[in-house]
């Protein structure tokens, strides 16, 4: 009886420790059921805001440099050349003497021609003294009309002599100035096609050197002619205000992809759009006093189109492409869900696009936490420091926007 009173006490005491425990438990699960389901956490973004800016549009165009004169040195007598007065690669004066061609024919031509320009001279007196007295005599009737005609025309015909022999002694003086072969120009003198000793030609087909003018020195691009019609149009529609102040000035990048120091000077646009290639010449000059730019390098001019005075910007970090390349964006509406934008790009200016349609201003472009987003979706947007994301610098140059290019995503 003890032992069955003993064995009931602590079945008791565990049935009812396991009724409490079974009501925490349900008052756990009520509680729970009365907080609800947990919301989804919002994906979090960082935008930039659209706001328009002026800008200096400019326009990268490859082309290559030439020299700003040339001059083919040829003979202008036949001869042979004694020596060679320059050295080769250096500079030369205008005027200098180059060659020397042996002037021994060209003097002995001239002092024969001298000597018959005298003799027809001295017999000039003699002459024209005999013509004064026939016209005396026919005067008074003392000469016959044919006599005094022959002395006249004897006078006539040794001045036009004269005349002849004072053309060939001209002629023969040129032709011994022409022994020596100047420069015709100041500039840098190349290589030397003949050596001392070798015989010439008048006027031969190979040149004897050459000299460039290479102070100042053209640098000479071309524009594709849509191009050019784009930029006219956009000025018509007042797109684009021309810079009138600089307008003119010229920027170049060398080969090396450094800029060049000195400021060019945009000279003239062609009339000719070439048929093969659908673009035109354009002309620029540069002060070259060092001599760093050489005749026929590749290098890159930066003009200057005009000012946008409100362009609209994008980082590339907010453009993305779509199956087929098309450029979109996705910006945060005043709802904070997520809508696409398709885009119209111009260039890249730095690590920005400008857009030319799918952007206004005031828009909240997505440049952060773009992954896995659709439009429509609620996100939790936050602004990003403009300053840090960079804006646009007007003297930048540009390239053109491409469908896969400029570090879109």
């Amino acid at each position: 009886m003890h032992v069955m009173n003993a064995f009931k006490r602590p079945l008791s005491r565990w049935c009812g420790l396991s009724v409490l425990a079974l009501s925490l438990l349900t008052l756990a699960g009520c509680g729970q059921e009365s907080q609800g389901t947990p919301q989804p956490r919002l994906p979090e973004v960082a935008y930039i805001t659209i706001a328009p800016q002026k800008l200096l549009m400019t326009k990268e165009l490859s082309g290559r440099t030439s020299a700003y004169r040339v001059a083919e040195i040829r003979p202008r007598v036949n001869g042979l050349i004694l020596r060679r007065l320059f050295t080769e690669g250096g500079d030369v004066a205008e005027g200098q003497v180059l060659y020397q061609i042996d002037p021994a024919p060209f003097e002995a031509d001239l002092a024969n021609a001298e000597a018959a320009l005298a003799e027809a001279r001295a017999k000039l007196p003699s002459i024209q003294a005999k013509a004064q007295r026939y016209g005396k005599l026919l005067t008074n009737d003392a000469l016959s009309r044919q006599d005094y005609d022959d002395a006249a025309a004897a006078h006539d015909q040794l001045k036009a002599t004269i005349t002849a022999l004072q053309a060939k002694v001209a002629t023969a003086r040129i032709n011994l100035g022409y022994t020596k072969v100047t420069a015709p120009i100041s500039g840098r003198i190349g290589k030397s096609s003949v050596t001392d000793g070798a015989l010439v030609s008048a006027y031969q087909t190979v040149a004897l050197a050459t000299i460039q003018q290479l102070d100042p020195i053209y640098v000479d691009v071309t524009q594709s002619s849509a191009e050019l019609l784009r930029l006219r149009e956009r000025r018509e529609k007042g797109l684009l205000n021309p810079d009138q102040a600089n307008q003119d000035k010229v920027n170049l990048i060398m080969e090396n992809g450094k800029p060049y120091a000195l400021e060019g000077t945009f000279q003239f646009s062609d009339v000719t759009v070439d048929p093969s290639t659908g673009s035109v010449t354009l002309r620029m000059i540069f002060p070259n006093p060092r001599g760093e730019i050489l005749p026929g390098m590749f290098v890159r001019a930066v003009i200057k189109e005009g000012v946008d005075d409100d362009a609209i910007l994008v980082s590339q970090q907010g453009v993305s492409r779509d199956t087929k390349g098309n450029p979109y964006a996705l910006v945060v509406n005043a709802e904070n869900k997520v809508e696409m934008r398709q885009l119209t790009l111009d260039r890249a200016v730095g690590n920005q696009w400008i857009v030319v349609s799918g952007l206004a201003p005031g828009d909240r472009v997505i440049v952060e936490g773009l992954q896995m987003l659709r439009p429509g979706t609620e996100v939790r947007a936050t602004p990003v420091d403009q300053g840090a994301n960079g804006q646009a610098q007007a003297s930048q140059s540009d390239v053109p926007a491409k469908k896969n290019g400029g570090g879109e995503k």
